[in-house]
């Protein structure tokens, strides 16, 4: 009877010992060798990550980082999205929407969007595709059946990224406002704005049981109740944030850092929430997707050139990759 005591407690010790940042780690590296720039990567519905990069979008496997496919003449790519069967990619430089096959990853149409589409959801209140434009500071709703845009919704400034409660309301961090932008998208209007108190917010993730925004800003998380707007928390976090994601197994929020860091906040509660220990990634490292199956955070990156003072340093050509944090 003692040894299967013995035996039993390991297990429940595992069980009950929460998540820390310090269960975190890099675990592996996906080197991607073709040029230019990128900005969103996203874990499809595949068991593959898609990455945006320069004017194309790398498939990888999502465990092995092989190499499975392309999806070619995307100018200016920043994200991707997915519905029914099909992908979406925003191309800001071209103004378009790529529709592509998720079985074959054969272009099916090109979709005219507004001005500089940067981040792209898939909105599944009103099954839409949902396109944030820079540039005209506006969405572009696209109907995934007839892949035609339904509407378009005016903005007070510069959107970045949008989230969804499931129920008809979708969230924007309007970035050169500083402040979250609230749509009904029953109507396909705005029907509140709120202010952040903070600069610069560009990620953002929701937490739908709890009710709660994480928008990404300078140096801080600003946590929101998603219902009235009212600012619950702020926690600090690496600088250069340009991507949040969250993991509701864990009840963990993630900040992808340009400086090299990978913040990792603790929500403990709807009104309790823990600063943990940074996970170094890499300078560069500033976007993110957070699958919450797997628990793993994928990071594109890539080396950078040694910084002159008072300049952002250059990427080296050819080190483009994708790091992926595993928990231990």
């Amino acid at each position: 009877m003692p040894h299967r005591i013995l035996a039993i407690l390991p297990v429940l010790c595992l069980a009950l010992h929460p998540a820390t940042g310090r269960d975190f780690h890099v675990s592996k590296t996906f080197k991607i060798g073709s040029p230019g720039g990128w900005d969103y990567i996203a874990v499809g519905p595949d068991q593959k990550l898609y990455v945006s990069h320069g004017t194309q979008v790398n498939i990888l496997d999502q465990k092995t980082g092989d190499s499975v496919g392309v999806i070619p003449n995307t100018a200016g790519v920043h994200g991707i999205a997915f519905a029914s069967g099909k992908g979406y990619t925003s191309n800001g430089r071209a103004n378009t929407v790529t529709v592509f096959d998720l079985k074959t990853a054969a272009v099916l149409q090109q979709i005219p969007v507004g001005q500089n589409p940067d981040a792209i959801m898939y909105e599944p209140f009103s099954k839409t595709i949902v396109t944030c434009n820079g540039r005209s500071h506006d969405l572009s709703v696209v109907d995934p059946t007839s892949n035609t845009v339904t509407a378009t919704i005016p903005l007070d400034g510069k959107p970045e990224t949008a989230v969804s409660d499931e129920k008809g309301r979708i969230y924007i961090n309007i970035e050169d406002k500083n402040k979250i932008t609230v749509v009904d998208m029953r109507t396909k209007k705005v029907i509140s704005s709120w202010p952040l108190d903070a600069e610069g917010p560009t990620g953002l993730a929701i937490d739908n049981a709890t009710h709660r925004l994480f928008a990404g800003c300078d140096k801080q998380l600003v946590i929101l109740d998603a219902d009235s707007g009212a600012v619950v928390s702020k926690q600090p976090i690496g600088d250069g944030c340009d991507g949040v994601g969250f993991d509701e197994t864990l009840h963990l929020i993630f900040a992808s850092c340009g400086e090299g860091k990978l913040s990792l906040v603790k929500e403990e509660s709807a009104t309790s929430f823990k600063p943990l220990p940074d996970v170094p990634t890499k300078r560069s490292a500033r976007t993110l997707a957070v699958d919450s199956k797997t628990h793993e955070v994928y990071l594109p990156a890539a080396d950078t050139e040694k910084p002159n003072a008072g300049e952002r340093p250059g990427t080296i050509p050819g080190t483009f990759q994708v790091l992926v944090v595993t928990k231990s």
